[in-house]
């Protein structure tokens, strides 16, 4: 009897130890984008490094996002607030995309076009978004429209 314990737990060992090998743990690599959502506060600039607004864009966990200017409300431009979705570029960051409306007389559609990068923490993000216009009947998630311009913004995490 004793002689056959030894190989039975050296079976049992190699059986475990087979089902362990065949079962990775998943790998825990950092998401790309905030897992639960974040709000960051940019600075937004020109193509010359000119300041141009303040925003505060927020990626909900949903990968829906909105997006606040400072200078929606005029005196110089009347446009409402952007919303729209985001998801991971398989590079680090995100990609999303927002829709604003202008007031009248403009009265148009405006899609912005986003490219965000993130430090290691997330705690800062890095991108660009591009605003391209359409007539308020026209589709702005179709091709076409008029480029308005590129502009580069840097942020910071809004913390609770």
């Amino acid at each position: 009897m004793q002689q056959l314990r030894l190989p039975a737990f050296f079976s049992l060992t190699v059986a475990l130890g087979s089902i362990a090998l065949l079962s990775p743990p998943r790998a825990t690599a950092d998401p790309e984008g905030p897992r639960n959502g974040a709000a960051y506060l940019t600075t937004v600039k020109d193509s010359s490094g000119n300041f141009t607004t303040r925003t505060v864009l927020t990626l909900h966990a949903d990968h829906t996002m909105s997006v606040v200017a400072a200078d929606q409300g005029g005196p110089t431009f009347f446009f409402t607030s952007q919303l729209g979705s985001w998801k991971p570029d398989g590079k680090g960051g995100v990609v999303g995309k927002t829709l604003d409306f202008d007031y009248p007389p403009n009265a148009d559609v405006v899609r912005i076009d986003y490219t965000i990068s993130f430090d290691s923490d997330h705690d800062q993000v890095s991108g660009t978004e591009t605003l391209t216009s359409f007539p308020l009947q026209g589709n702005p998630l179709d091709g076409g429209g008029t480029v308005l311009g590129t502009f580069a913004f840097t942020g910071e995490l809004v913390k609770p």
